[in-house]
This record gives C-alpha cells, structure tokens and sequence, in this order.
C-alpha cells in the first residue's frame, strides 16, 4: 500500500496532455506522476526535467539511458525503478540477451567498452556514499564527449529522485511494469517488494 495514493490522470486538466508524455516509453502514466499531482508544478517540473534529460541527442541511444537508470536504480535498490527502467529499454528496442545480460554488463561481451565505461559511472553515481573515481572518471571520458558525459549523469541524478520518490512512497508498481520484471528481471531475484 502506497504512503499516499495517486490520482486519476485525469484530475489535473492542465496535466493530462503533459502527463500521456510518459506512454510513450513506458505505454502507461505511472503512479509516481499521478502521486505527484497533488503538488501540480512538481508534476509539471518532473515531466519536463524527465523530457530533457531523456531526449536522444545523439550517441547516448534511449535504449542506453534506460539501461544507465536500470543500473543506477539497482544501485539504490528502488524495484519500482528497475521495473520501469526495463521495460522503456525493451520498448526502445533492447534485445531480450541485453536485458538478461545488464546484470553482468562488465563481463558481457553485449556491450561495447563505451557502454561499459558508461555503466560503471552510473553504478558509482548512484552509490551512496558516491564511488566515483579518477579512474572511472578516466574511462567515462576516454569514450563519451563532455556534453554526452551531462547527459548520462543526468539520467542517474533523474533517476536517484525516482529512486528516493518510489521507494519512499511506496508507489504501486503498474501491471506493465510487474510483467516487464517478471519477464526480464525474476529469474534473477527480482520482486515487486513494497511496490505492490
């Protein structure tokens, strides 16, 4: 049971069309936003901060910032975020041998030393307290550009609110997200926890 409940989508008329935004990759409005609601310029903001910071600019590929989420959420534990950073990368066309294999990326011959430099700095970003080094640093920045670089660490800040959000709130996990990690997460321990 949620801390506080989410609203309908349609509670908010200044909202709504701002809001189906989230269909888009994840094919629902999830919980988190329709919680946030309640504080309309939180719900208006988050919308905002999650377009910019999710718009594919260039080499960071949507599927690849799904994936740096799912590692960073893994990172701070949040099911609600790793259900959901799962499903947008297979909506964005993650192979199921990628979904499986973003457990052991470093060891997986899937992704790419870039990919790799990448998933290690989320995974450090979102540690607490943060991990990153000089060397991790060094591999980031031996293969992604200063711009590309803003918009990986954005993802991880992006998604450390949403880590901190679900988790504390106890959002209720939707039915899309509870097949994506059923389908691509449980064999590896995943459950809904709280998010339920």
């Amino acid at each position: 049971m949620p801390l506080v409940d989410p609203l309908p989508e349609n509670h908010d008329a200044e909202l709504i069309d701002l809001i189906q935004f989230f269909r888009g990759p994840l094919g629902t409005v999830p919980n988190s936003v329709l919680t946030m609601q309640r504080r309309p310029k939180v719900a208006r903001s988050f919308t905002e901060l999650n377009k910019a910071v999710m718009e594919n600019l260039g080499r960071v590929t949507a599927e690849q910032k799904r994936l740096i989420g799912f590692i960073a959420s893994q990172a701070a534990g949040c099911r609600y975020c790793q259900a959901h950073t799962i499903l947008a990368a297979e909506r964005f066309g993650s192979p199921p041998e990628r979904l499986a294999a973003i457990w052991d990326y470093a060891q997986s011959p899937l992704f790419n030393a870039a990919e790799k430099a990448a998933f290690d700095f989320a995974l450090a970003a979102a540690s607490v307290p943060n991990a990153v080094t000089p060397e991790i640093a060094t591999a980031l920045k031996t293969h992604w550009s200063d711009d590309e670089i803003v918009e990986i660490l954005g993802v991880v800040a992006l998604f450390g609110f949403l880590n901190r959000w679900n988790d504390s709130m106890g959002t209720t996990l939707e039915p899309v997200g509870i097949s994506a990690g059923e389908r691509n997460l449980a064999a590896r321990g995943w459950t809904r926890g709280k998010h339920v």
